[in-house]
């Protein structure tokens, strides 16, 4: 303990507990005087109690700090700084306004809360506190992260709140949307065969970020970078969200479950210069963010502002941030949300060594967890395929655009399809990186749900207030002959099939498949691409669709359960791209064995391929034709047991478009007809194996 501890000190940033009271310790390089602030109540305007720092005694170096007596677990506080108001020259300091402290662990929002409308200097206004917490007082029992290999994976995104908030979750009122509610949807995640859920933000963020008399829904507006969205907790208590949150990852673990975070470290809910000021801005806003001309501040995320993730301060609180939730929150992996902004120098310029990508990957206690980016940034930076660093994962966009439209009926696709299935060579083969390394997904939280896209032609976006600008128009969708929901049996035979196609192609492609919550049960957003306000039924999952479509559901069971048996024979060695495509003796058809048509106007690609044990055949047959295509079939092996079995009809009802391969329909003769539209998968079993004894048992 140091001889200065009486008036606190630098280290730890954010409350720490200490015997007698708590240490807090902010940065602040340019702020001329500190204040801290303690509330009784979260709606509390005035504070209870006031702690001026002496910049003489309690400032080190540009760092603020007091040891407060007397101070426990749950006390509410916040941060007063104040310094120039010099906008032009990136100082924005104004003393009337609490400040949240970037360090904080927990954050309470006070019933009747609003949102400031901008930064206007001297307004006081009920403002969100920080919350002193004690990460050490729980019981993690014997948890242990799964560390499940990306190659065996199947991340599942979802909403905390939108899973069960809906009336048919079967959740209780209380714990709707939350936490807790979500823990109670585990044993379904497991039956489905997911092994990873992907959770949309969950660090705390201002939900009134969002058109008038609507919600941000989604969660990319954060106000905390360590602290749990208290909305999402069933208890009301300062420290519950920190305690609830712990006990959702501990019961995913139980279950084999990794959690994955989607988290935000591009941008913050204060938005531009004229938006409302929260923390950073008011602490120091000249290091936090990336600003222009006259402190005008950069928006290469879309959102307003652009965090200096380059800055050595905003590296350390990332780093900070991703060690605490890794040590204390126990999560198995991040998804970095427009991922290549942290690719950019202070003053927005890419970087071939970004220092903060560098620091995370090769960090030790980031070690071992799943490193996922979505490798682009609003203002047009595209790194798909060439991402800085060894480690990281890519959300494979290509892979999206590509499966689309080759499955809508586009022409021009079959030598991009024939990569997308394999792995992506085209983006990844350069490097000596594991098939694993491309997060394949059709749909995502950002666009249509899976039913849309074979639903609607065009986005209605008009519930969102923006007369429908918002939203991407390039979404490459197809409704198969009607707008919206239909009653023409044909329209309805041919979505699902287009759905199955879609479905096949994600989940048995190499790499790591991605769904979207309720994709499984066709969930609809009645075409809204773009529903990150819309906190109601829109984007809720509907429970009655699980079993109105159960057919949909049931065949994405069988498509898990069929990657399982698949990766079952992988070798314990991880594998690189090409290893992997030499051992598993790949090879290309069209129509024509060992004749890959790659014309303009060719809609049909085969592949057939090995397991690595070399126990199994696999045939891949794709026909996007509007008419049926006979596929010539190759040779087996003189040693094969019972030839080929039809495993996968997408054109074929339940339960026949799925079925166990031990009950697959023999295949005769030396082609076989793939009906227009439709993605057919054959097995044969090289000589007799225990992994075709059984495994889809249920299905």
């Amino acid at each position: 303990m140091s001889y200065h501890r009486p008036f606190g000190n630098p280290h730890p940033l954010g409350a720490t507990l200490e015997d007698g009271g708590a240490n807090f310790s902010i940065y602040s390089k340019s702020a001329t005087a500190a204040e801290l602030l303690f509330f009784d109540r979260p709606e509390d305007v005035a504070p209870s109690r006031t702690v001026s720092l002496d910049p003489g005694l309690q400032k080190t170096y540009r760092y603020w700090h007091a040891f407060v007596p007397g101070v426990s677990a749950g006390q509410l506080y916040a941060w007063r700084m104040d310094g120039p108001y010099e906008p032009a020259a990136g100082h924005r300091f104004d003393p009337s306004k609490p400040l949240l402290d970037p360090y904080g662990k927990g954050i309470v929002i006070p019933e009747g809360y609003d949102r400031p409308a901008s930064s206007v200097f001297g307004a006081r206004t009920l403002s969100m506190k920080s919350v002193v917490a004690d990460p050490s007082d729980y019981d993690w029992e014997d948890d242990v992260p799964p560390r499940r290999p990306s190659s065996r994976t199947v991340i599942y995104e979802t909403h905390v709140r939108g899973l069960t908030r809906h009336p048919s979750s079967g959740v209780a009122e209380g714990k709707r949307g939350t936490y807790a509610g979500m823990i109670e949807k585990i044993p379904y995640l497991k039956d489905l065969g997911v092994t990873a859920v992907e959770l949309l933000p969950v660090f705390a963020f201002d939900a009134q970020d969002a058109p008038p008399g609507r919600t941000n829904y989604w969660g990319y507006a954060p106000v905390s970078f360590f602290a749990p969205h208290p909305a999402y907790s069933s208890d009301g208590s300062p420290l519950g969200p920190l305690r609830e949150f712990r006990d959702l990852v501990k019961a995913m673990h139980r279950a084999g479950i990794e959690v994955i975070l989607d988290v935000v470290y591009n941008h913050t809910a204060e938005g531009d210069e004229r938006g409302p000021t929260f923390s950073w801005r008011g602490l120091d806003n000249d290091t936090y963010y990336i600003l222009e001309g006259e402190g005008r501040h950069a928006n290469y995320s879309g959102t307003g502002n652009t965090l200096a993730a380059n800055q050595s301060v905003v590296r350390r609180m990332i780093i900070d941030s991703l060690h605490y939730w890794v040590r204390e929150m126990h999560v198995d992996g991040f998804r970095f949300d427009l991922a290549a902004i942290l690719a950019r120098d202070e003053q927005g310029r890419p970087l071939a060594r970004p220092p903060v990508l560098f620091d995370i990957e090769t960090d030790p206690v980031l070690a071992g967890t799943k490193l996922i980016a979505e490798a682009w940034d609003a203002a047009g930076l595209y790194q798909v395929g060439h991402f800085p660093g060894e480690s990281w994962k890519e959300w494979n966009g290509q892979f999206r655009d590509d499966v689309r439209a080759f499955v809508r009926g586009d022409s021009g696709l079959v030598r991009r399809m024939a990569d997308r299935l394999m792995g992506s060579p085209d983006l990844y083969g350069a490097r000596p990186r594991e098939p694993a390394q491309s997060i394949n997904f059709v749909t995502s939280h950002d666009g249509f749900t899976l039913n849309d896209l074979v639903s609607y032609n065009t986005k209605h976006n008009e519930a969102n207030g923006e007369d429908n600008r918002d939203g991407t128009d390039h979404h490459l969708s197809w409704n198969c002959g009607a707008e919206g929901p239909s009653t023409d049996i044909e329209v309805e035979r041919l979505r699902g099939r287009q759905i199955r196609n879609l479905l096949a192609i994600n989940i048995l492609s190499l790499g790591t498949p991605m769904l979207l919550m309720g994709d499984e049960a066709r969930r609809t957003q009645h075409g809204n691409n773009n529903a990150y306000c819309q906190d109601n039924e829109t984007s809720w999952f509907d429970w009655s669709l699980v079993q109105r479509h159960a057919d949909i559901h049931r065949f994405v069971r069988g498509l898990i359960k069929l990657r399982g048996l698949r990766e079952s024979v992988r070798d314990a060695h991880p594998l690189t791209l090409a290893e992997l495509m030499s051992l598993a003796q790949v090879q290309l058809h069209g129509v024509q064995l060992a004749q890959p048509d790659l014309a303009h106007d060719s809609h049909s690609l085969a592949i057939t391929a090995a397991s690595l044990s070399g126990d199994l055949r696999m045939h891949f047959a794709l026909n996007a034709w509007w008419q049926p295509l006979a596929f010539q079939l190759p040779a087996l092996p003189a040693e094969a047991v019972g030839g080929w079995r039809r495993v996968i009809d997408t054109s074929r009802p339940a339960p026949h478009d799925l079925v166990d391969p031990r009950h697959g329909e023999p295949v005769e003769g030396a082609t076989h007809t793939v009906a227009e539209r439709s993605v057919v998968v054959l097995f044969a079993a090289v000589r007799p194996t225990a992994a075709m004894a059984g495994p889809l048992s249920g299905i």
